[in-house]
This record gives C-alpha cells, structure tokens and sequence, in this order.
C-alpha cells in the first residue's frame, strides 16, 4: 500500500511524526512526504522533521507564504503533478490549512482516497480560514478519523458517521511519547533567562488577531498587566505587525522546536493562545490556558478551568488567569495509540 502524506505547518510536522513513526513497523506500507513550503521558515519547518526524527519530505513544493487563493492554488498544483506521478492508495491529510484542502481537492478530483486525521472539528465561525478548510475536507473525504466523542457527533449531524472512526488524537499520542524525550534533551536556561514557573507562556498568529491591530494592541496591554513576564515564541506572520505594538513584560524569542515548546509548556505557570493545538498541549500537560479567542474547537477542555474562552477582553483575562482550582481531567482524547489505529483501519 502506498500513502501520499501531505504537510505543511507546524502542527502538521508533528501528527505526521506519530504516524510515519508507527509506518514504519509495517513493510507493506510505502509512504511518501510532501511538503508543500506553508511553513518554509527553518525555526518552523527543519527543525522539526530532524528532532522529530522523520523522514525529510521526499518532495518540498517551496509555495511559501502569499494570499490564501494564490497559496492554495500553487499547492493544489504541485500536488496533483505527484499524485498523477505516484498513483498512491490513499492521501493523508492533517488538520485544517491550506495544505489540508489542497492535498484533498487534489485527490478528489483525481478519485484518490482521502483520509482526514483530526476531522470533525466545528468552532462554528465560517470567517475563520481554518474552518472552511476544515468542513470541505471532511466533505470530501473518504475516511475520516475523529480525535474525540464531540468530533464524531458533528460529524453525524452532517451525514458523515458512516466514513467516520474514533480514533483518538494524534497529538495525544505524540506528547506521551515526545515529553519523556524533552525532558532529557532540553533544558529551559539554554531556551530563555527565566525561573520555572515564573512566567506565562504565550502564542498570538491567528489572522483574527494578527491582521486586527487593535486586537493585538488590546491582548500585549493585558500582557502588562501580567504579574510574570509573559514568553512568546513569535509566529512570523505576528512579528511584522509588531513595530507599533508596546511589548511592556513580553519576552518575544523566535520560534522554537517541539520538544523546547514542550519544555516551555512543562515550566510555565498557565499558557494564553489563540491558537488550537497548544490548547490541547496544555490541557495534556495538565496547564491551565487562556483562549484568546471567541470560540474553540476544543470544547472538551473547557471542563473544570482548564480552559477559558475570553476573546482578546482584558478583564475576562484578569479574571480568569487568577484561578486556581482545577478539576480531574477526563481522557477526551483517546487512549495514546490514535496512530495504530489510523494505520490498521487504512490497512484494512
């Protein structure tokens, strides 16, 4: 069986790490890794594949970045030239990018089966990029695997139960087996000066804030406010909107690696994002976070102040950042082995 990979950002790298991993313990499976180049930085593209320790792409499309038609439209193109190539048996798409709907247009329109790992995900705000992605992949796709409960019953409602397994989540999977390897490698003094637990840790790249000055003016005020000074591993989508914003209390450091972003997660006091996966992250790690955002995905790590929904509104902010009681975490996400599955239902 041959399977075409499609990646292209960050948190792509990572899910396609746990299941490339588990690839490779069956023989019969040839994969072949596209990148498309969304993330074409080094700080967030090579150094994952070479920490992660998967294989390099076998092709690099080197799109770059640009609007989201012209973007998607030179994916869609240079991965339909591969899958004209390569014939594969099935596309593995991730998440919800333009790397995601172009690896899927692609395979529809050329009658390749689709697997979509992480579907089912709804915040329910169609003037978020992400969730167009997200809803035409899962419409056309063949199999889709669901990381929660929540992902399956939305996908039930829109007639898609009968292609749709529970898998678990990959991220899961990834984070119980990449935390012990952090904890080994990576130290937080060689990442940033700062004592553990004595500071927040930070991410801001999502357009509803990045292309809104006045958001992002309103969440580095709160960031003032703070009683630690706040880390931010800076997305460069964010960094060229930042000569205008005050950055009182932020300590801005350029991207890092997934195991340094896990060290990071382990040492801090509570994480404040926008974005979707690093809500997960935190809730794993057993971090409290602040959502930056009007709505989440991720409703199962709302339970018990784990997560709070606030938006970019400095009082909610306040508010919430002073909690301190935090209830059992429930296992939402599956039980670590979301890659096996994937790979023995394609098999299969």
């Amino acid at each position: 069986m041959k399977i075409v990979t499609i990646v292209g950002a960050r948190p792509q790298f990572i899910k396609a790490a746990t299941i490339s991993r588990i690839i490779k313990n069956y023989p019969e499976i040839q994969e072949v890794i596209v990148h498309t180049g969304q993330h074409y930085d080094s700080n967030m593209s090579e150094v994952f594949f070479k920490e992660l320790d998967i294989p390099e792409p076998n092709i690099n499309l080197e799109v770059g970045s640009g609007l989201h038609g012209k973007q998607t439209a030179r994916m869609l193109e240079g991965i339909e030239e591969v899958l004209i190539s390569e014939k594969p048996d099935w596309v593995l798409v991730y998440g919800d990018t333009n790397s995601t709907i172009a690896g899927a247009l692609a395979a529809a329109k050329l009658n390749i089966r689709i697997a979509h790992v992480e579907a089912g995900l709804r915040s329910f705000n169609r003037t978020m990029p992400e969730e167009i992605n997200r809803i035409a992949t899962d419409h056309i796709s063949s199999c889709l695997f669901a990381p929660t409960q929540n992902a399956m019953e939305l996908l039930a409602k829109e007639g898609l139960a009968d292609k749709t397994i529970f898998s678990g989540d990959v991220m899961y999977d990834s984070i119980l087996y990449y935390n012990d390897i952090a904890s080994k490698r990576t130290l937080l003094k060689n990442i940033v000066n700062v004592e553990p637990g004595k500071y927040f840790l930070a991410t801001v790249h999502r357009q509803e804030n990045t292309d809104n000055i006045e958001n992002l003016r309103q969440i580095f005020k709160v960031f003032a406010k703070l009683d630690c000074p706040v880390v931010i591993p800076m997305h460069p989508r964010t960094r060229k909107y930042m000569s205008d914003i005050a950055c009182a209390n932020a300590i801005i450091i350029d991207p890092v690696g997934y195991l340094e972003m896990i060290t990071l997660l382990n040492n801090c006091q509570k994480v404040l994002t926008d974005s979707g996966g690093l809500q997960k992250e935190a809730f794993f790690l057993k971090k409290p976070c602040i959502t930056l955002r009007e709505e989440t995905e991720w409703i199962e790590t709302l339970q018990d102040n784990w997560n709070f929904v606030v938006g970019t509104n400095d009082q909610k902010i306040l508010e919430k950042i002073k909690i301190t009681h935090f209830g059992e975490q429930k296992q939402f996400f599956g039980d670590g082995n979301a890659a096996k599955k994937i790979i023995e239902h394609l098999l299969n």
